[in-house]
């Protein structure tokens, strides 16, 4: 049940890991989430809001802003979670790979931000998931040319739009998770077993987008229990 204190949180990437679980404790602790996914399946099973989207299709985004202008829905945090990971050596990637994980991980985000700033608090908080992998000076590992280069886009563009938005708001920050145990992670590294769950991660993302903009605007926080 909402109570006064309820938030209205968008999600994208949000039918299954991280996404799923920010949903889940999200509306176990009373707010208004609404979940963007290609698969809204496993969303309408938890009772979550959905809409599905494509973020490498920006006409897909139609339906979702219609509802939020026709309801005057003010959204108070944008969780920023989708994204597309392929595990490819570079002499063997090509223009169309990398095509289409900067049209998700970079494009499709940018896109979102820009059609959601009207109806985002000035209070509001935007977090983009970005990766270790995106920050100069962590651990590179082959294959992640285009997943790792285009993470280190969104952190660069995190910044930015603190800077263009400071007097305005919303806050940006963008969150550099490491390795976490989904679905994705285990499509591209079979059998690897990351450190931290789904859930784990999830309740820190969900924390960080309800408070961290009271702390940090512009940054770039890692998220990882090892080093560098």
């Amino acid at each position: 049940m909402q109570t006064d204190t309820s938030k209205t949180i968008v999600i994208t990437g949000a039918s299954r890991g991280i996404g799923l679980e920010v949903c889940r404790q999200a509306m176990a602790a009373g707010h208004n989430v609404i979940g963007l996914s290609r698969n809204t399946a496993p969303l309408e099973k938890a009772g979550v809001r959905a809409f599905a989207i494509d973020l490498a299709d920006p006409s897909s985004l139609d339906v979702f802003f219609e509802y939020v202008r026709s309801s005057e829905l003010v959204i108070d945090g944008l969780i920023n979670n989708a994204g597309l990971l392929q595990n490819v050596p570079f002499n063997q990637s090509s223009w169309d790979i990398f095509e289409s994980v900067y049209r998700v991980n970079v494009f499709g985000l940018s896109e979102m931000i820009r059609l959601s700033l009207p109806f985002v608090s000035p209070l509001g908080h935007i977090v983009n998931i970005s990766s270790m992998g995106g920050i100069q000076g962590s651990s590179k590992f082959p294959g992640l040319a285009a997943y790792s280069s285009s993470k280190g886009a969104v952190i660069t563009l995190t910044e930015l739009l603190a800077e263009e938005y400071k007097a305005s708001g919303p806050s940006f920050n963008a969150l550099a998770l490491g390795a976490v145990q989904t679905e994705m992670l285990q499509a591209a590294f079979p059998g690897y077993e990351a450190p931290t769950t789904a859930k784990q991660m999830g309740t820190y993302i969900l924390d960080f987008t309800l408070n961290g903009h009271q702390f940090y605007n512009g940054k770039v926080l890692p998220v990882a229990n090892s080093t560098p």
